[in-house]
């Protein structure tokens, strides 16, 4: 397994963790509020008062974020061109990783764009 290959996995979890972010400052209040959950809104934004940075740096969040998928997705493309191991074992392991970084590249995607539509296709569709 070459170095590239386990980065890629380390790359895909950041860009996870950053499009979460994006779930979280724009998603989840909005949905909270949506659901009559207003008060526990309130009371999270309490407790985790960071919650609130997020919310007003939401262009910041987000591109963050693209950043991460973008060197992410470039990582999991350059590494696909790389070869596996023979030797069985580390064979599977190598394939293991690749699963793994396009998993977590694709839910980061996916958690990007639903933030994404929470921001900017549902205030525009609400009008």
């Amino acid at each position: 397994m070459s170095v590239t290959l386990k980065g890629t996995v380390g790359a895909s979890a950041a860009a996870l963790l950053a499009s979460s972010a994006t779930l979280v400052c724009c998603v989840l209040p909005a949905v909270m509020v949506s659901l009559g959950a207003g008060a526990v809104l309130v009371g999270l934004v309490s407790a985790v008062p960071q919650l609130i940075w997020l919310s007003e740096h939401k262009l910041l969040v987000f591109s963050v974020a693209g950043g991460m998928l973008v060197i992410s997705g470039v990582m999991l493309r350059h590494a696909s061109y790389l070869p596996c191991p023979t030797e069985p074992d580390a064979a599977r392991a190598c394939m293991r990783l690749r699963r793994v970084s396009g998993v977590l590249f694709w839910g980061a995607a996916v958690g990007y764009a639903i933030g994404a539509a929470f921001v900017w296709v549902v205030p525009v569709l609400m009008r």
